[in-house]
């Protein structure tokens, strides 16, 4: 059985992960690739560091020249993350014929048409299932199971972090700092949490999920983001009153030729599959034209289960080497991107008004003569100095929504809009 040497660019958890996942599957993995995989270098900031995992010392380097300068060194597994220098190091290791792996959604996101043509000049393979959904094959079932089906919509939770905090807001009354304290305290948030919180991780997997389904390329300023952190208890409750439960979602669709995308906290019903998606896991809901509705389900982080969808694609790597079956395809930008004021949804919207005769009434008005229909309104607080209106629409256009919230929130009445969440029933 022939030996393969491959090199780990980072020794963070999802590094750490594939370290034990090729230790204690040994195996196993000979059997499937027909290879005995050693880990030949790995690539470090400080060899010094203590590490809660054994891996001999005459292996780290941190010298990244040791491993380009090593033709010995036959795949490269980027687990670094970033752009800088993670897309340098890919870029040299495939111009010396070295086959790549990455988790790297960012990399993938915004250089990725870089990526692929350096990787099909050179005739190296690239792969990358890791940068979306953590163990979820989503991006081999976008690129070979589901190649049957014209793909209508993809539509997931994508981080965990949110769905994290999301959660505990929901089944135990958390507020947003408390829930987002606890998972940073079990290491699911970072100790800057913006990436997350802020949507910038899920828009990052959306333009990549995008590519794939719709065989294109967008870009990530393409997409509409909004993250969780004006979502309050108040909001998750009202939501449990009309039946919804608030998630993160990234959607992206193909209606009439324009694709419309978007990541934001979204209420969605509590009897949808994605609706029962809880803590940490990610789902991805699609819709093809032959298949129908499918969803895949599963952990979206943590070292072993990324650990996993990057050791199947060095297996892949090492299967297609011995088939010769190495395809890269690149994409080209044909998408007609769809205006955010042009989307239909439902929406959720709470204001805060002073307790007037007559200002729920001066609102509906101004709803209506914007072609907002007003499916429900709920109002808290009587004989108060101020009251909450809380409304559900019947489905609209967005540049409805803005025109009539520009005017109600211009009366003398108002004293603010709370929140605005978009629902989709799904």
């Amino acid at each position: 059985m022939r030996n393969v040497k491959i090199a780990l660019l980072g020794l963070g958890n999802v590094g750490k992960g594939v370290w034990k996942i090729l230790n204690m599957n040994k195996e196993e993995l000979k059997k499937r690739s027909g290879y005995n995989i050693e880990i030949s270098k790995v690539l470090v900031k400080d060899i010094n560091k203590n590490r809660d995992i054994d891996v001999p010392k005459e292996v780290l380097t941190n010298d990244f020249e040791d491993i380009l300068q090593d033709n010995s060194i036959e795949i490269v597994v980027e687990v670094i993350g970033g752009i800088d220098p993670a897309v340098d190091y890919m870029v040299k290791s495939m111009k010396k014929k070295k086959h790549i792996v990455t988790a790297n959604k960012m990399a993938i996101a915004t250089k990725g048409n870089i990526l692929l043509k350096t990787a099909r000049e050179e005739n190296v393979m690239f792969y990358y299932e890791a940068s979306v959904g953590g163990g979820i094959p989503i991006i081999h079932g976008l690129k070979e199971s589901l190649t049957a089906n014209k793909i209508e919509e993809v539509i997931g939770i994508i981080n965990g972090t949110t769905n994290y905090i999301l959660t505990k807001m929901t089944l135990f009354g958390l507020n947003f700092y408390d829930a987002l304290k606890e998972a940073q305290e079990k290491g699911y948030a970072e100790a800057d949490p913006t990436s997350d919180v802020e949507a910038f991780d899920a828009m990052y997997k959306l333009t990549i999920l995008s590519s794939l389904a719709f065989d294109t390329i967008v870009s990530t300023d393409s997409i509409y983001r909004e993250g969780i952190t004006n979502i309050k208890p108040i909001d998750i409750e009202y939501a449990k009153e009309f039946g919804y439960v608030i998630k993160l979602l990234s959607i992206v669709k193909e209606i009439d030729g324009q694709l419309e995308l978007r990541v934001h906290p979204t209420m969605i019903p509590s009897t949808h599959p994605l609706a029962n998606v809880n803590d940490s896991f990610n789902a991805i809901f699609i819709k093809g034209n032959a298949v129908g509705d499918l969803m895949l389900y599963g952990r979206g982080a943590g070292e072993l289960p990324t650990g996993s969808a990057v050791v199947g694609d060095i297996v892949s790597i090492l299967r297609n080497r011995q088939s010769g079956a190495s395809r890269i395809d690149i994409k080209e930008e044909n998408n007609i991107i769809k205006n955010m004021n042009s989307i239909i949804s439902e929406y959720y919207i709470r204001i805060t008004v002073k307790d007037n005769p007559g200002v729920l009434g001066e609102i509906s008005s101004i709803f209506g003569n914007n072609n907002v229909s007003i499916l429900s309104v709920i109002q808290k607080g009587k004989r108060q100095e101020k009251v909450t209106l809380v409304f559900i629409t019947h489905s609209t256009i967005e540049g409805n929504i803005n025109r009539a919230m520009e005017i109600i929130q211009s009366l003398k009445d108002t004293e603010k809009i709370e929140n605005i969440i978009r629902i989709e029933n799904l």
